[in-house]
């Protein structure tokens, strides 16, 4: 179970997963623009992520990659084309839209508690989404359940910004 979960974590930041192949952005990826993730701020952004099924019943994004992503021209267009205006795409709705090599190593990333607690530490000032996920598959199930969502945050200085980000 847990090799699937970080397959699936891999291929939805990646390539995307299971479903429909769409274009990508028509915004270009600017390394300049992502380089202040790289930079050492004095903010921290520390959270809880988690799934909330449709009977009330949550499941925690518990050992799921947790990832810091600048809010570049770029992440705003594949975040708006990929969850089209929601904060929560279920996993069979993903869509198929490869990640620039150079788009993923201007992230930070991070795992979640086993509580589905995460952290960022030395964070700079910026605008940046937060994206996980939660991505499982029902006893006797083939397709995978859940999705991926995400939250955003503004940093300005030393501070702790604290998130929730869920899926519903």
């Amino acid at each position: 179970m847990r090799q699937f979960a970080a397959a699936a974590a891999c291929a939805f930041f990646l390539a995307g997963c299971q479903s429909t192949s769409a274009p990508p952005p028509s915004v270009a990826f600017k390394a300049q623009e992502a380089a202040f993730v790289h930079k050492v701020g004095a903010a921290r952004i520390e959270g809880q992520a988690f799934l909330v099924l449709p009977g009330g019943e949550s499941r925690l994004a518990a050992g799921e990659t947790v990832r810091l992503v600048p809010a570049t021209a770029y992440a705003r267009a594949r975040i708006a084309h990929l969850y089209k205006g929601r904060k929560f795409v279920r996993a069979a709705d993903i869509p198929d839209v490869p990640a620039p090599a150079q788009y993923v190593e201007n992230t930070r990333s991070t795992t979640a508690s086993s509580g589905g607690r995460f952290q960022f530490d030395d964070v700079a000032p910026g605008s940046y989404f937060v994206v996980t996920q939660k991505i499982y598959r029902s006893e006797g199930s083939l397709t995978p359940q859940g999705g991926a969502m995400y939250e955003s945050v503004t940093i300005r200085g030393a501070e702790t910004a604290k998130l929730v980000v869920f899926g519903r």
